[in-house]
């Protein structure tokens, strides 16, 4: 046996046997990685809504428009017309647009921008991710009427102000709560989209399809055929939707918006949710 060997073999026997006097220590076992805390969870998903080009110009698009629709009402509106009701409806309309388009594109995101590939390595645990993003979703609907509200009722007291008139305000407070609710609803149809197609066109065109083609040919529809009519606060998810916004709702319309939102929205988004966890991020 030549030194080199038997320098080996001491060397083998020492480490194996750390007992016998030797200083040799085995190495520590790597520790896990802590899980990201919700909270920071949360303030990522919430920036990553805005710090994209086209979540800025979303959110500057309603800016805007709100501004004008503020202008618009005092402007062209006559005196009977200044009301808090109409302030905040022409406040709120451009929003309802606006931001599904926002909660559908903080899903698609993920796959159409690829930033997937990192989010889902840094939490992997992906319905934690969908969580985040869906609580952020309703949050931002509810800030957004809020100050959809405020600048309502400042657009009424100044145009009310400048026509030398009292102000109106006819918007109750369970009427407020039902408008917000509506477009919290109208987010998480956007938000449903996203999670189902995960594709910001195909989900955006579908939402526009949803909104702005089946909601017209359900009203003609109805106007044409009695069995529809009848049939449409129980089929029409949008339809049952728009009692919302005159609130003061019955028993019977809160079923019809149950009934209605669980297979226009629950159902798909839960087919959603089982498909994200399983789609592949490429």
């Amino acid at each position: 046996m030549t030194a080199t060997t038997a320098t080996t073999a001491t060397t083998a026997t020492t480490l194996a046997t750390p007992e016998e006097g030797t200083s040799h220590t085995a190495a520590q076992p790597r520790r896990a990685s802590a899980p990201i805390p919700t909270i920071r969870l949360l303030k990522v998903e919430l920036r990553k809504m805005f710090n994209t080009r086209s979540g800025m110009w979303l959110m500057c698009g309603i800016g805007i428009l709100a501004v004008l629709a503020t202008g618009s009402v005092m402007v062209f509106g006559g005196d009977a017309d200044l009301t808090y009701d109409n302030f905040g409806a022409a406040i709120g309309f451009p929003m309802v647009i606006i931001l599904p388009i926002i909660a559908t594109l903080s899903v698609t995101s993920e796959w159409s921008q690829r930033s997937g590939l990192t989010t889902f390595t840094l939490v992997p645990h992906r319905g934690r991710v969908i969580t985040a993003k869906l609580v952020v979703t309703v949050a931002l609907g509810v800030v957004a009427m809020g100050v959809a509200l405020a600048i309502g009722a400042l657009g009424n007291l100044v145009g009310a102000s400048i026509a030398g008139i009292e102000p109106v305000w006819n918007l109750s407070i369970g009427q407020a709560l039902t408008i917000t609710l509506a477009t919290v609803l109208s987010m998480l149809i956007g938000f449903m989209l996203g999670v189902l197609i995960r594709n910001s066109p195909g989900a955006i065109v579908g939402y526009f399809i949803y909104n702005f083609v089946l909601t017209p040919l359900s009203m003609l529809l109805a106007e044409s055929q009695s069995w529809w009519r009848d049939l449409q606060p129980w089929m029409d998810f949008n339809f049952t939707q728009g009692t919302l916004f005159e609130g003061n709702l019955t028993g019977e319309q809160w079923t019809q918006l149950g009934v209605t939102g669980l297979f226009w929205l629950a159902i798909p988004l839960a087919v959603g949710l089982f498909l994200v966890r399983r789609s592949e991020v490429k």
